[in-house]
């Protein structure tokens, strides 16, 4: 992978308002897969006093954003379809790892899982992006 890309992704995803409102960490960036963590804390719940989906998805996209990006030009969500598998424990660390599963000049498909501490599924997605043919914006920013 571009190292140049790789450190604009990383110094990008700090600086992102909702990455850091919801404290998601970018901890290893490949071309075509990433991997982002979040702490699963009880501002996330919804009204069961579960894991709100939403928070769900915002660790499912980071992930999901990063991996389709790493190529070096922008990519945009096309669908995502989400299944919740289980509600994680207050307090644990969850990790969602995407994986590129085919990619043509113009698409990319990727699978997104959730886990909490590596051993429980939480989530799983499958999502498409289109991909544009243009740079990423922010590769020349220090």
């Amino acid at each position: 992978m571009n190292d140049r890309v790789r450190e604009a992704i990383f110094r990008q995803v700090e600086r992102e308002p909702f990455a850091v409102k919801f404290r998601m960490k970018l901890v290893d960036l490949e071309e075509g897969s990433s991997k982002v963590e979040m702490l699963f804390t009880p501002d996330m719940e919804n009204l069961f006093g579960k894991a709100h989906g939403g928070a769900l998805f915002a660790l499912i996209d980071e992930a999901f954003e990063t991996a389709a990006n790493s190529h070096g030009t922008m990519a945009v969500a096309l669908n995502m379809n989400i299944s919740y598998v289980a509600s994680p424990s207050p307090g644990t660390t969850l990790t969602a790892e995407a994986k590129e599963i085919n990619k043509t000049n113009r698409t990319a498909l990727y699978e997104i899982k959730v886990m909490e501490t590596k051993s429980r599924l939480i989530a799983s997605c499958h999502a498409l992006v289109y991909r544009m043919d243009k740079a990423l914006p922010f590769l020349d920013q220090a």
